[in-house]
């Protein structure tokens, strides 16, 4: 099944897995530890992203090691940017609103 990144980062605990691996590659059981669950949940949690292509995975030894898949976050980067020139556009005719507002007082 292919899933959604979308669908990905709507659960805090992938986000929070997300946050912690974009700081350096981790084990499954490295990541569990910073959980107040069981490692499979967490491995669970790691084939989501996986599949979402949003982690990427490296066999050093006998380890395997997870890591952010940079190009793939900046796809939801670009979607959101289109509502973050939304808001910066609506707040900068706030801030007009408002000085107008501001110097009517005086």
């Amino acid at each position: 099944m292919r899933r959604d990144i979308f669908q990905a980062i709507a659960d805090p605990t992938r986000r929070a897995i997300i946050a912690l691996i974009a700081i350096q590659a981790m084990t499954p059981n490295a990541l569990a530890e910073h959980f107040q669950t069981s490692r499979q949940a967490v491995s669970k949690h790691i084939k989501i992203l996986t599949e979402c292509q949003l982690v990427r995975q490296e066999q050093q030894g006998r380890e395997i090691y997870y890591s952010l898949e940079i190009e793939k976050m900046r796809e939801i980067d670009k979607w959101i940017d289109q509502f973050r020139k939304i808001w910066e556009t609506r707040f900068n005719q706030l801030d007009d609103v408002l000085s107008t507002i501001k110097n009517q007082k005086k």
